[in-house]
């Protein structure tokens, strides 16, 4: 198993830092490499509020995912880097594999795509577009993940589709990673399940999962291989959870009370730790270790955590800190064993 970090690229990302400066996510990535997480990864949006998580309805800034990594990529050298992930109206998929073969150039073979069919309204109306339907998102997802997987490698590719189309299309210089960097799809239904059995490389879901509803929907895919007579164990699982780890319990009851403090009111609220454990990488050192290797038993390849209670958030470096110390011992545990 690897263990990325989801990156602070918000305003509301790091708590006394807003706007949110590029200086503060470069001091995060590089905190990140040093401790020995594995990969670093951005989502993908114009703008987002925080309604959604108990906050509020105020569009917050961020920075943009693709240029955000290329500018990492020379920052830190060792760590892969990750989209989490690019939304699929945002770009034509031809323009988007461009981008993405550069980036993997420029980052010397590093990238991991995620690609994903998009659910906050507000930026579709944004670029003035009204927001598809369901299955209109996933057709429309399905043919970006086969043009970009399809372009990814130089070309030439044509491809005729209903909202994506490609003629004799050509992407030089191409990826450095052969065949070419793995594409993921991210979300959780049964038919973006089957999409990852007969399209992606892998699939992800985060923020919040107990092992045994991640198994159910491990159910469902094992079922949408089948269909497509795909071997599960060839599907690339990536998971992101929220994380907070304590020395002890009394430690880890004071992070939680930092990190309730630091953000508005109405993210966390009246939610005590014993609640906020749920679905969640949450413990002292012995407890997290033992969930890292239930995730692990599940077939988990990669964890992404996110270090506070929101989405691509860090309460503080030292949480941050004893995440990778904790993690990394877990797997050189496993390892040795």
């Amino acid at each position: 198993m690897r263990i990325g970090l989801a990156l602070p690229q918000y305003d509301y990302s790091v708590p006394g830092h807003d706007p949110l400066t590029f200086d503060t996510i470069v001091e995060y990535a590089l905190l990140a490499e040093r401790v020995g997480f594995d990969s670093l990864w951005c989502s993908d949006h114009l703008f987002l509020d925080i309604a959604k998580y108990g906050g509020s309805d105020e569009p917050r800034g961020v920075f943009d995912p693709i240029v955000t990594l290329a500018a990492l990529a020379r920052e830190v050298p060792r760590v892969r880097l990750g989209t989490l992930v690019l939304l699929e109206a945002l770009r034509p998929a031809t323009v988007l594999a461009k981008h993405l073969a550069s980036l993997d150039q420029v980052s010397g073979g590093r990238l991991d795509v995620g690609l994903g069919a998009g659910w906050y309204e507000p930026e579709y109306a944004a670029v003035g577009m009204s927001m598809p339907s369901p299955g209109v998102r996933l057709a429309r997802l399905r043919e970006a993940v086969e043009v970009v997987r399809g372009l990814l490698g130089g070309g030439p590719l044509s491809f005729e589709g209903k909202y994506h189309v490609a003629q004799d299309a050509l992407n030089l210089p191409p990826a450095i990673q052969q065949p070419t960097p793995p594409v993921f799809v991210g979300g959780k239904g049964d038919r973006l399940l089957a999409l990852a059995a007969e399209l992606a490389d892998g699939w992800n879901t985060c923020w919040v999962w107990t092992p045994e509803n991640y198994a159910e929907r491990l159910r469902v895919l094992g079922q949408a291989c089948e269909a497509v007579d795909r071997d599960p164990a060839t599907v690339w699982r990536s998971l992101g959870l929220y994380a907070l780890v304590g020395e002890d319990q009394h430690d880890l009851e004071r992070r939680y009370e930092r990190m309730r403090d630091a953000y508005p009111p109405g993210v966390l609220g009246e939610v005590g730790l014993d609640e906020y454990r749920q679905g969640r990488l949450v413990g002292t050192v012995e407890q997290v270790q033992e969930q890292i290797a239930t995730w692990d038993g599940l077939g988990v390849e990669t964890l992404i955590l996110g270090a506070g209670p929101l989405p691509f958030s860090v309460t503080s470096p030292d949480d941050v800190e004893i995440l990778a110390e904790t993690c990394c011992e877990a797997l050189r545990g496993d390892s040795d064993g």
